[in-house]
């Protein structure tokens, strides 16, 4: 056997290229894909299509007959609809009788708005210094008055603040050198509207007391920790630390809260029997009885059409507040 045949010589494995790389195609210049820019909207094609059957009808309907002479006759068919044009405003704005309601509409919203915020306010830094037991239970009694229909606390209402058979005025009677046995709490319309007012604070105040609870659980606590080491006392840390965390939220509800309680309507309608007299009437209840009791559907309209219009302006004013939250974030 010769050396060749016995020396092996190892030969170092051949290096192997990496793959070539997918060839990446270029879309051409020009050409975007446009093929998911409708989905959404298609995906809300049935929401927005309920929503302007449901909302957008009536609202259309509702602009058409303030601007026609619309009556009983016309409902009944034996007049057609004509067009009036600017007639009905005309008279509903020349007539005292709506100015009043009006004032007494916005004074009316203004009391609930401001009594179902500071109590909203109130209870909610309230639940933050109770025990956890006290916290269910007051959540718990929110909650079921919350869900409580309206038409049932507004009977309950009624029960306790009757003159006959009311256990409020029972229970006045009781203290010294009070006798309230037979008040009449509805012989006059500021009191009447008082006792209406607090039934639509005690139905606003739970979702006010809940969603500002939840505010004042993103409040860090560091901030108020040293707000009280710089000497501020409950008032201070409140004013300037607590209230601007919570100034959107507080600007939401305010403005939520003047949208409802300017649109109150069961709760007086029900309370007065389904005939509110002169002194309680406010602008939905005015407009209603301008439109099924009067028979003038049209001036009924328009009386709904300006309180639409009032109630936007609060709507800008809020969307004008939280653009300038949004500029100083």
């Amino acid at each position: 056997m010769s050396a060749a045949d016995t020396t092996t010589a190892k030969v170092p494995p051949a290096r192997q290229s990496p793959p070539p790389a997918p060839a990446v195609r270029k879309k051409p210049a020009g050409r975007r894909s446009t093929g998911g820019a409708g989905t959404p909207w298609l995906l809300l094609a049935p929401c927005l299509l309920i929503l302007a059957l449901v909302l957008g009808y009536p609202l259309v309907r509702l602009v058409t007959l303030s601007f026609q002479e619309f009556g009983q006759s016309q409902l009944w068919g034996f007049k057609p609809a004509e067009s009036v044009g600017f007639d009905n405003f005309s008279k509903v704005l020349g007539d005292g009788e709506f100015w009043a309601v009006v004032v007494r509409t916005v004074v009316f919203a203004a009391g609930c708005v401001i009594f179902t915020m500071v109590a909203g306010m109130l209870i909610a830094l309230l639940l933050q210094r109770v025990s956890g037991w006290v916290k269910t239970l007051v959540n718990i009694a929110l909650v079921a008055s919350w869900g409580m229909p309206i038409i049932v606390a507004t009977t309950v209402f009624k029960w306790l603040f009757d003159a006959d058979y009311g256990i409020l005025n029972a229970l006045l009677s009781k203290l010294p050198g009070v006798e309230m046995v037979g008040h009449n709490w509805f012989a006059s319309g500021p009191q009447g509207l008082a006792v209406i007012m607090l039934l639509v604070v005690w139905g606003a105040v739970p979702f006010v007391v809940i969603t500002l609870s939840a505010g004042l659980t993103q409040v860090p606590a560091e901030l108020e920790e040293a707000a009280r080491l710089d000497g501020a006392g409950a008032w201070g840390v409140f004013r300037f630390v607590t209230l601007p965390i919570l100034k959107p939220i507080i600007v939401m509800l305010t403005t939520l809260s003047v949208i409802w309680d300017m649109g109150v309507f069961p709760q007086v309608f029900v309370m007065r029997n389904g005939h509110p007299e002169a002194e309680f009437q406010l602008l939905t209840t005015y407009s209603y009885d301008r439109a099924f009791v009067v028979n003038d559907y049209a001036q009924g309209s328009a009386i709904a059409l300006l309180t639409v219009l009032l109630l936007l302006g609060v709507v800008a004013v809020y969307m004008r507040q939280m653009l300038k939250i949004g500029d100083v974030e």
